[in-house]
C-alpha cells in the first residue's frame, strides 16, 4: 500500500508545456516522469507501476508461446559487430575503453544473439527455437521527438527466433502476429492497430512489418486500401504513381496518422551466416539458419497508450494497468485507522492501493480527489466524518454512480 503522508512524489498544479505533446504535459503533472536531458527521462513510482504491469502482460503472452525469457549484456565488443558490417553507424554509441579500444552500448541483440544461440541450436530437433527480453536500449537517435514516444534511452522487448525451413520460418511469424495482436487488444488499442508494410532497412529486401496505432500525434503517414485494409507505410508508397495496393490492386485508399509501437521483421541468413551458425536437416545435411526479429518498443508503447487514453483532466488508463486498482481519501485523523483497514482488506484481495492520508491543513478533499483523477485510480474510497456518521464509506467505481457501502 502506497500511503501519500510518506510519498516524496507530489503533483504540480498546473502542467509543464516543454513537450510538443499534452500527455508528456500531464506526465510531468501527476510526477509519472521528470527529464534528465532531452529525450532522456527518469520513471518514477507511479508510471514504473504502469511500465511493470505492461511488461507483464508482454511476458505472458510471449510465454504462453514457449518463447524463453532471458538477459543479454548491455555491453558488446566491437568485433562482433566488424562481423555483421554495423561497426560504423552513427546512430550506435561507441564506449571507449583503455588503451584505444572501444565497446558497443547495445542498441539491438543481433550479434549478441546469434553467438550464444549457436551454442544450443545444432539440428532440426532445436528449430523454432526463440528467445527473448525486456532491456534499456540505446541509440543516438536523430530523430528523437515527442517526449517519450522516439527518444536516445528506451526500454524495449526484443525477441529472435530460429528456424531450418522456409515454411516453418513463415509459420511461426504468423503465430507471432497472433501473439502480437492478442498483447494489443489486452491493452485496450486493438481497434486501431494496423499490421503495415514497411521498408525492411539493412535487414532485408522484402517488406518489414510495423504495428502501427492510429493517434492524433504521429510520426507516420499510412496508406490503408480500402477494398482489403491492407495498411502501407508512406516511404514504401510510390507516391508518383500512386496507388496500387500490395495485396489486392486496388486504388482507392485513405490515410490516417499513426505511431509505431512494434515491428517484425524478416532477418533471413543477414546474422547467421557471419556466424556460421548452421543447423542439420532430417538427412545431417547442413543448412544455414533463418531467423525472425520481434519487437515492442515497451517505453513508447506505453507512451502511445498514455496519448490513446488521455483526456482534458488525465490519463485514462485501462484498469488492468493503471498505477492502483483504489484510491482511498481520507478525512479526519480519526479515521486513519478505519481507512488503513479498508486498504488491507483490498490488498487481501489481491488489489493495489493508495492511501491518501495526508493530515495537512492546505490538502483537503479536492486537493486529494484532483490528484486521484490525476492519477487516473479506476476506483475510489472515500472516509469521512459524514460518512462514517453513517457506518460507511463512500465507493465510487469507474463508471459507475457513487454509492455509501456500510462498514
Amino acid at each position: 500500500m502506497i500511503k501519500l503522508s510518506n510519498f516524496p512524489i507530489k503533483t504540480l498544479k498546473s502542467r509543464p508545456k516543454i513537450s510538443d505533446n499534452i500527455s508528456t504535459w500531464i506526465l510531468l503533472q501527476s510526477w509519472f516522469i521528470r527529464q534528465t536531458m532531452a529525450w532522456v527521462y527518469n520513471y518514477t513510482t507511479l508510471w514504473l507501476k504502469v511500465l511493470r504491469k505492461i511488461e507483464n502482460i508482454v511476458r505472458e503472452e510471449m510465454d504462453i508461446y514457449w518463447a524463453s525469457e532471458i538477459l543479454m549484456s548491455w555491453l558488446s565488443p566491437m568485433d562482433v559487430w566488424e562481423k555483421t558490417g554495423r561497426q560504423d553507424i552513427e546512430e550506435y554509441f561507441k564506449v571507449p575503453t583503455y588503451g584505444d579500444k572501444f565497446y558497443r552500448l547495445n542498441p539491438t541483440h543481433e550479434e549478441i544473439v546469434v553467438p550464444l544461440m549457436s551454442e544450443f541450436i545444432n539440428s532440426y530437433k532445436d528449430s523454432w527455437a526463440c528467445v527473448y527480453q525486456i532491456q534499456t536500449k540505446y541509440r543516438n537517435e536523430k530523430r528523437a521527438k515527442s517526449g517519450l514516444l522516439r527518444g536516445r534511452e528506451f526500454l524495449m522487448k526484443d525477441a529472435y527466433s530460429f528456424h531450418l525451413t522456409n515454411d516453418e520460418f513463415e509459420d511461426y511469424y504468423e503465430w507471432m502476429k497472433k501473439v502480437y495482436m492478442k498483447i494489443f487488444d489486452r491493452l485496450g488499442l486493438l481497434q486501431d492497430t494496423y499490421i503495415t508494410l514497411a521498408d525492411g532497412w539493412v535487414f532485408t529486401d522484402k517488406y518489414s512489418h510495423e504495428f502501427q496505432v492510429v493517434l492524433p500525434i504521429w510520426e507516420d503517414d499510412i496508406y490503408i486500401c480500402d477494398k482489403c485494409n491492407t495498411s502501407h507505410n508512406k516511404e514504401v508508397v510510390d507516391l508518383e504513381n500512386w496507388f496500387v495496393c500490395t495485396n489486392c490492386w486496388d486504388k482507392n485508399h485513405r490515410i490516417e496518422q499513426a505511431s509505431e509501437v512494434w515491428n517484425i521483421f524478416p532477418l533471413e541468413t543477414k546474422f547467421s551466416k557471419p556466424f556460421w551458425v548452421k543447423m542439420l536437416d532430417e538427412n545431417n545435411h547442413e543448412q544455414d539458419v533463418l531467423m525472425w526479429c520481434y519487437g515492442i518498443g515497451i517505453s513508447r508503447l506505453m507512451w502511445v497508450i498514455a496519448e490513446y487514453n488521455m483526456t482534458e483532466k488525465g490519463i485514462d488508463w485501462p484498469k488492468n494497468i493503471a498505477p492502483a486498482d483504489y484510491y482511498i481519501i481520507v478525512i479526519g485523523e480519526e479515521n486513519l485507522e478505519k481507512a488503513n483497514e479498508i486498504g488491507e482488506k483490498l490488498e487481501l484481495k489481491w488489489k493495489t492501493v493508495i492511501l491518501d492520508d495526508r493530515m495537512s491543513k492546505k490538502i483537503g478533499f479536492w486537493q486529494k480527489a484532483w490528484d486521484c483523477e490525476l492519477f487516473w485510480i479506476p476506483n475510489r474510497v472515500v472516509i469521512s466524518p459524514k460518512t462514517v456518521e453513517l457506518w460507511g464509506f463512500e465507493l465510487t467505481l469507474k463508471g459507475e454512480k457513487t454509492e455509501l457501502v456500510k462498514f
